[in-house]
């Protein structure tokens, strides 16, 4: 068989419903999971006797062991979870099912996330940090908006970037969720006053500048594009991805805050954004429409910089020109992002990929044939993909 034919293609997605978090109390954290999981493979036309791997990532607590038995699989070949870095992970996680399939340990890999913290903890609440924490914890840095807050301010100082292009970032996700009925903001609309009225978190970044804290979970099918012509779903090809982390990282702003200064207003993509554009032979321009991880607001700016596709210092004025909306040149964030839909740390971004290439999503971008899909930003390690039509 044929490299082409080994090629990791994603077969299928599945996702629960999204809620506040502590919205969903009549199923436990790992039945979501598993119900997110039985729609993404039911979505791929296979049953769990065709799975034989799982990925996943951050401390899941979703045990792949336990899932197997849950959902009835046979025999489990490949079992994965990726080291820290919080949703740094998610297209982690899919690269190691990729590299699963490809190298022909396991066929079917079910990637999957699931958060119900109103049963579990908040992820962004103090007390939660690794011993690198103690690093950081006695200066006030106590959650994740205070870590990054630093790193945005830096970034703000070096460029002419303000709150009116933090807003765009703010907005857009906004207006997108009100087209999606299952974001959790799809009936709350938001205007730049609505914005500006909002109360700091930790300076510069407001409240409408932070992601949801939500309950759901999501789940995607890889396998090999051999596979997928037998199946009666749309293959989404998975273009190229990576994940890892630039030097002297370490935990990064949550936990250390030590990077190097030459990266330190960084998402920590821009190794990861040239390793993806070379191992697929595109260009920043190729880009039809991105689902940028935005926990912070601050962050996707940077990553639209990391990424190419505006200059050090322009992405400002990139989404001040509307490039982000739907009939802009990027488009971005198109099912409301983490800022507005819904915070399955990177899981549903990847889900709104996969739906924007099959032509499926409720903002869906014409001839949407690439999509570029990032992890967690700012973080270690961190990732990205590029999806694409078969």
């Amino acid at each position: 068989m044929g490299s082409r034919e080994k090629a990791a293609t994603i077969v299928g997605c599945g996702q629960s419903e999204f809620t506040r978090w502590g919205g969903i109390m009549d199923r436990s954290q790992f039945q979501i999971t598993a119900q997110a999981i039985s729609a993404a493979l039911n979505d791929a036309g296979l049953t769990a006797q065709d799975v034989d791997g799982f990925a996943s990532f951050s401390n899941d607590a979703n045990e792949g062991p336990l899932m197997q038995v849950a959902l009835g699989v046979p025999e489990m070949r490949w079992s994965s979870m990726v080291w820290g870095g919080g949703g740094g992970g998610s297209i982690a996680a899919l690269s190691q099912a990729c590299a699963a399939v490809e190298s022909g340990q396991a066929q079917v890999v079910v990637v999957y996330r699931g958060l119900c913290q109103g049963q579990s903890r908040r992820f962004g609440r103090f007390g939660q940090g690794r011993t690198h924490g103690n690093f950081v914890h006695p200066f006030g840095l106590f959650a994740p908006p205070q870590m990054l807050a630093m790193v945005v301010r830096r970034f703000m100082h070096l460029y002419p970037i303000t709150e009116d292009h933090l807003a765009e970032i703010a907005l857009n996700a906004r207006t997108n969720a009100n087209r999606n009925s299952n974001a959790v903001m799809h009936g709350r609309t938001m205007t730049k006053e609505d914005y500006l009225a909002s109360r700091w978190i930790a300076e510069p970044l407001r409240l409408f500048d932070c992601c949801l804290e939500t309950d759901g979970a999501c789940a995607v099918i890889v396998t090999t594009r051999e596979r997928a012509r037998d199946l009666p779903s749309k293959p989404v090809n998975v273009v190229a991805v990576a994940h890892g982390s630039g030097p002297g990282w370490g935990s990064g702003p949550l936990g250390s805050n030590n990077m190097p200064d030459e990266d330190y207003a960084s998402t920590n993509n821009r190794r990861i954004a040239k390793t993806l554009f070379a191992k697929s032979g595109l260009k920043p321009s190729d880009i039809d429409v991105a689902q940028i991880y935005d926990h912070f607001s601050g962050m996707v700016l940077m990553a639209l910089e990391d990424y190419g596709f505006c200059g050090p210092g322009e992405s400002g004025a990139f989404v001040a020109e509307g490039h982000i909306r739907p009939d802009g040149i990027l488009p971005l964030n198109t099912s409301g992002g983490q800022l507005s839909e819904a915070y399955v740390h990177g899981m549903n971004l990847l889900i709104e990929g996969v739906r924007q290439v099959r032509g499926e999503s409720t903002t869906q971008i014409d001839d949407a044939e690439l999509c570029l899909v990032t992890g967690g930003l700012g973080v270690s390690p961190t990732s990205g993909v590029i999806l694409g039509r078969n």
